[in-house]
């Protein structure tokens, strides 16, 4: 009887061990189950950055850093055995409709379909996506509809060691705004989270679960005489 007790006390501690770890590692199956992989953020986020490095966007003859407005991205959340996914996804005219079937049919909700530009060629769209389950389970969707895109999966190119020149006074962008701007390839980003905690579908998340409030200003490749563009 001892003996059988043992064996179960043991069976129960591996079981409860392998938990343990599945739990802790479920950022891990998530990029896997995705085709990139992200980084954690605060209040226990994973977010993956999905810009739009492929595409050459120009508007009125200004070259678009994808940094500027084509970064799309996701953000994963776990709560017990369950998940929530949030993100942005940038695509072009031609990539809605294949991304937007495949979602719903994984059950991944579109919640907006919206333009940040105008005149910019080629057009782009930003796709709003919410889901609710197995974040493992919602990042294989996620995969699959972007697959009917070209947004590139690939690990990103390493930064350079030190940013590049801009064009832009960022201290009078930092005392406008408040928040400290940081340069990335080429645009300066300034943002900041709101102060509270959200719901949506009756989930409480952090403030830093999504893309926080950003404007990013650019000015490549412009005259001096010309004012920089605007993006938030």
């Amino acid at each position: 009887m001892r003996v059988r007790l043992q064996t179960l006390v043991l069976t129960a501690l591996l079981v409860g061990g392998a938990g343990a770890a599945f739990a802790e590692d479920w950022q891990t199956q998530v990029g896997e189950a995705l085709g990139k992989t992200g980084s954690m953020a605060p209040g226990g986020i994973y977010r993956v950055g999905l810009p739009r490095t492929d595409l050459k966007v120009a508007l009125d003859g200004v070259e678009l850093k994808p940094g500027f407005a084509l970064g799309g991205w996701l953000a994963f959340e776990k709560m017990s055995e369950q998940g929530m996914v949030m993100g942005d996804l940038v695509l072009t005219e031609s990539e809605v409709a294949p991304v937007m079937t495949k979602l719903a049919a994984g059950g991944i909700e579109v919640t907006a379909l919206h333009n940040h530009l105008l005149r910019n060629q080629p057009f782009t769209m930003y796709m709003h996506v919410l889901g609710r389950g197995d974040p493992v389970k919602m990042a294989s969707v996620l995969h699959a509809a972007l697959a009917e895109s070209k947004t590139p999966l690939s690990a990103a190119a390493p930064a350079p060691a030190s940013p590049p020149q801009i064009d832009l006074d960022t201290a009078a962008i930092d005392l406008t705004l408040g928040p400290r701007a940081r340069i990335m390839a080429g645009s300066t980003s300034s943002a900041s989270h709101a102060r509270s905690r959200s719901r949506t579908m009756g989930w409480m998340f952090p403030r830093q679960w999504a893309q926080p409030m950003q404007s990013i200003s650019s000015r490549p490749g412009v005259a001096r005489q010309r004012s920089p563009a605007i993006s938030y």
